[in-house]
């Protein structure tokens, strides 16, 4: 048998600029873009918030802890709810995502989303998955839907299978925990459980072009208590105004603000 021909050696030195190459073009600093406050409202301060809509004229919310999960229908957030459902005990509610006259809210353990029709949450079907529940939101096409990793899932709203996955990337960090998602001017916001930060991500390269810091807000919200469980958590874009309202876990208020730039520079 004649002698194998081995496949030449790559030189060290190619080597290392592929390395070097590739950890730049992932370790760029993200940028940390600023906010104007609008307006802030105060609620309930015992909303252990998951998922957050705004419509224009109602809002969407949706609570958990098992036990104690709701889905509720706000005309006012400091108000009583226009409609609430209860989720059974041992269902935890996590992220919430409206698309066309459905409401599709994610559980934590159980695998199982449930869709509800959107008029007078009544419950349509529930689909199941594998794994936790975190975040969900949609592009008007596809779910988009979070599990506490830095990955992000796009299922299909009829059968909830896996479209296609993207990994959140960018600034040398492990962008993982990602939490309750909204899609804004074509990027997919995203809060970080235990994090002040919010990052806007690219759904389509899963890399992060920018970041805000509502460490203020929640500081402003809290006064002073202290509460391991009570984290940033809720998005709502408000279409009309060009914002976000945005709150926490046992926050007293929701504020609006206006990131400057990413699209919110542009006139509504």
């Amino acid at each position: 048998m004649g002698a194998v021909l081995k496949p030449p050696r790559r030189p060290a030195t190619v080597f290392m600029a592929t390395l070097l190459l590739w950890f730049c073009s992932h370790s760029h600093a993200v940028e940390k873009v600023e906010y104007e406050l609008l307006e802030s409202k105060t609620r309930p301060a015992d909303h252990f918030t998951q998922g957050l809509y705004f419509d224009g004229e109602r809002w969407l919310e949706s609570s958990g802890r098992y036990g104690h999960s709701w889905l509720a229908e706000y005309t006012d957030p400091s108000s009583n709810p226009v409609r609430r459902k209860w989720l059974a005990g041992n269902r935890f509610a996590e992220g919430l995502a409206v698309l066309e006259d459905k409401l599709y809210l994610l559980t934590y353990r159980a695998g199982e989303v449930q869709i509800y029709n959107r008029a007078d949450f009544t419950l349509d079907k529930v689909l199941r998955y594998r794994g936790e529940g975190w975040g969900l939101t949609t592009d008007g096409k596809q779910l988009i839907m979070s599990n506490g990793s830095n990955t992000l899932t796009f299922r299909d709203p009829q059968t909830f299978e896996v479209v296609r996955q993207v990994t959140v990337n960018g600034g040398g960090q492990n962008w993982s925990q990602l939490n309750e998602l909204e899609y804004v001017h074509g990027l997919v916001w995203a809060n970080i459980w235990q994090d002040s930060r919010i990052i806007a991500i690219d759904p389509a390269s899963g890399e992060v072009l920018g970041v805000v810091d509502v460490e203020k807000l929640q500081r402003d919200s809290l006064q002073g208590r202290r509460h391991i469980d009570a984290v940033a958590n809720g998005i709502a874009w408000d279409q009309a105004r060009n914002g976000l309202w945005v709150t926490g876990k046992f926050w007293p208020n929701l504020y609006l603000i206006r990131p400057k730039g990413l699209g919110f520079e542009k006139a509504h």
